[in-house]
């Protein structure tokens, strides 16, 4: 048997031996079936073996005349070994271990009816050490005597798409709904199936019961499910870490695990640490996890570096690692916050240095597209790092900002995120080692990639009284707000004092980072760049009105939802509930979720003070080294007579009388 201690220049030639695939299958043609676990000899309690085999008759079993496929991977989450000629392989055995084959390149694991990877058996002999809300792993039992994993040979080859999906998050059985009719209908209704999804974490939002009804709507794409454990899927009751994620293991599978596909290798973690506090090195750097009964920080735990590690040692150099997350490396909204960015990122860029490599994470649900060489202030004293070597993608969120916001035209909420992105998930394009990354927003036309709007001194004022209100304890303010989204009027519509006093255009490109060049041309001129409000260069994450995304605030700062209600008499459909929160009563409508006060992704053009009275075309054009190009026009106009907003009724009635 082959295993991680070998040289890795035999490690590749076994890899490289592996029989050529026949018959191979398409991302999205059916292959359910199961592991095959073996109990019919005796078994050792110290190792534990098997074989990775062709699944010639397609049913999850090893059969005579069945070939065993060498080269392949198999890893019980810390140790990895590489099969032998007859598919072998050999691992010693944990006393708590997920046992997982990682996915060869041009081959495929089976998947259940949802399209659920079946490719791990999950070994707790005793199973959960207590009574668990959502059940927990039961018993396994001893050790068996073998498990094969069968694989079949598959289309996909060096060019492929996965839709990346931030946090779907449902709370309840409404918001399933909402994840049907949205980021499913969106991904049937693409030009094409992707490969796969990769589900970045926060599957749910901490009630688990509500995991195989979202695994069974979101199999209805067809492609398998990658699923990655965020902070919202766990066993809060679990009082060690270790435990914590013992019913996803039995409604899903391993918290940590890799497959390929092509050229990359995807390295999935379960970087949220809960309860944290447990490792003693942790213990010593993060404080607050003794501060509190039972919370989570970000970080990467001594046996998952060795697990990587392990990986990296039996994959070519050459190929590109993609890391799938759930809490960011590193990230803008959080760039500061401990609990919300990763430890212990030093160690793992050793790991991957002079490979190339890419992150995925969730999380915060904003978009932060981080191109390398980024850095920004609190990241050294948070994570460890001050700059990042490759590129890190804060993915935004399925749910957008937690299904809140008001209704769109197809009955589900808006919820734009708190960068002033909308709800959506990123079309990720893999070519070899090279990929695009781009932003599919929910319900909008496939090319839209920015929102664009004015920035006046109205503007600000308005939002800056409704932030203020928004600050003081609910108890203690007006429960109406200062001001409305009506008392905005038309904010494309700029008179002389909005120019006087600094006016500005802007253009949230919602996938816009360090790389992107945003060009502006007002009325056929010819294009200037824009400026970007966020530098990246180490400073710190500048908040407020003027740095704010109107577009999105102007809808965020209003919210009527939270004024429904009706005579049914069921109290579960008055008022409004977002995520988890208790249902709060009718009230007038105002801001509930998050604000886009503060942005990585914003560009501004000053307006001049004596631009002409009239209409005035600004297109606004986006090119990115890792991305499609986009282009958008806004329309908006200068007036120096005052206009009056609403319909005039009493030159209306004057006229009438006559």
């Amino acid at each position: 048997m082959k295993k991680t201690s070998l040289s890795t220049a035999l490690l590749w030639a076994a890899i490289a031996s592996a029989a050529a695939p026949t018959l191979a299958a398409a991302a999205d043609t059916p292959y359910f079936a199961g592991i095959d676990v073996r109990r019919d000899a005796p078994a050792s309690s110290k190792t534990i073996g098997g074989v990775v085999f062709e699944d010639a008759d397609r049913d999850g079993r090893l059969g005579a005349g069945e070939r065993g496929v060498p080269g392949v991977k198999v890893s019980n989450g810390r140790d990895v070994a590489v099969t032998d000629a007859q598919g072998r392989y050999a691992l010693p055995a944990r006393k708590d271990m997920a046992l997982f084959v990682i996915q060869p390149s041009g081959w495929r694991v089976p998947t259940d009816q949802r399209w659920i990877p079946q490719f791990a058996y999950q070994h707790k002999p005793a199973g959960s050490p207590k009574a668990l809300r959502y059940g927990g792993l039961p018993s396994t039992g001893p050790l068996p005597s073998a498990v094969n994993f069968p694989i079949i040979p598959s289309e996909t080859g060096q060019r492929f798409d996965c839709a990346v999906l931030g946090d779907t998050q449902p709370a309840s059985n409404i918001e399933v709904g909402y994840v049907r009719d949205s980021m499913v209908r969106d991904l049937l209704n693409a030009p094409k199936k992707p490969a796969c999804l990769l589900a970045l974490g926060d599957i749910v939002s901490d009630d688990l019961h509500l995991l195989p009804r979202t695994a069974e709507v979101m199999g209805v794409i067809g492609v398998p499910q990658w699923w990655v454990q965020g902070n919202h899927d766990y066993d809060h009751d679990a009082d060690h870490d270790i435990d914590s994620s013992d019913t996803w293991r039995r409604l899903y599978g391993p918290n940590n695990y890799a497959f390929e596909m092509g050229q990359a290798v995807f390295i999935v973690l379960d970087n949220v640490s809960f309860p944290c506090g447990e490792d003693p090195r942790e213990a010593r750097e993060r404080p607050f996890c003794k501060q509190y009964w039972k919370t989570y920080n970000g970080r990467l735990l001594p046996d998952q570096m060795t697990f990587i590690a392990n990986v990296l040692k039996a994959t070519d150099p050459k190929k590109l690692v993609v890391f799938a997350a759930h809490i960011p490396f590193v990230g803008f909204d959080n760039a500061e916050s401990q609990p919300h960015q990763t430890d212990n990122l030093d160690e793992l860029y050793a790991l991957v240095k002079d490979r190339p490599a890419l992150s995925l994470t969730g999380h915060s649900h904003t978009l932060e597209n981080l191109a390398a060489g980024d850095s920004m202030a609190g990241w050294k004293a948070t994570t460890g790092v001050s700059t990042i070597p490759f590129r890190h993608l804060v993915a935004g969120a399925v749910a957008g900002d937690w299904w809140g916001g008001d209704y769109d035209v197809d009955g589900t909420p808006m919820s734009l995120q708190g960068d002033g992105s909308p709800r959506g998930y990123v079309d990720f394009a893999v070519d070899g080692t090279d990929y695009t990354l781009d932003y599919r927003a929910s319900g909008l036309s496939r090319d839209r990639a920015m929102w664009l709007s004015v920035s006046t001194p109205r503007f600000r004022t308005w939002a800056d009284q409704i932030f203020a209100w928004r600050d003081q304890p609910e108890d203690k303010r007006d429960p109406v707000p200062p001001f409305s989204v009506q008392d905005l009027y038309d904010a494309k519509l700029l008179n002389k004092a909005d120019l006087a006093g600094q006016s500005w255009l802007t253009a949230d490109v919602w996938m816009g980072d360090s790389t992107s060049q945003v060009m502006i041309s007002i009325d056929g001129a010819a294009p200037v760049p824009m400026t970007r409000t966020q530098e990246m260069k180490g400073e710190a994450v500048r908040i407020g009105s003027a740095y704010s995304d109107p577009f999105a605030l102007q809808r965020q700062l209003t919210m009527a939802r939270a004024a429904i209600q009706s005579r049914s008499g069921d109290p579960e459909t008055q008022g409004y509930v977002q995520g988890r929160q208790k249902r709060l009563p009718p009230m007038p409508p105002q801001p509930r979720g998050s604000r886009a006060d503060h942005s990585p992704h914003i560009w501004r053009h000053d307006l001049p003070a004596d631009l002409a009275e009239g209409m005035h075309t600004a297109v606004v054009t986006v090119t990115r080294a890792q991305g499609e190009p986009a282009r958008d026009t806004l329309v908006f106009e200068v007036r120096h007579a005052p206009l009056k907003p609403t319909f005039d009724f009493e030159h209306w009635d004057r006229f009438k009388n006559q």
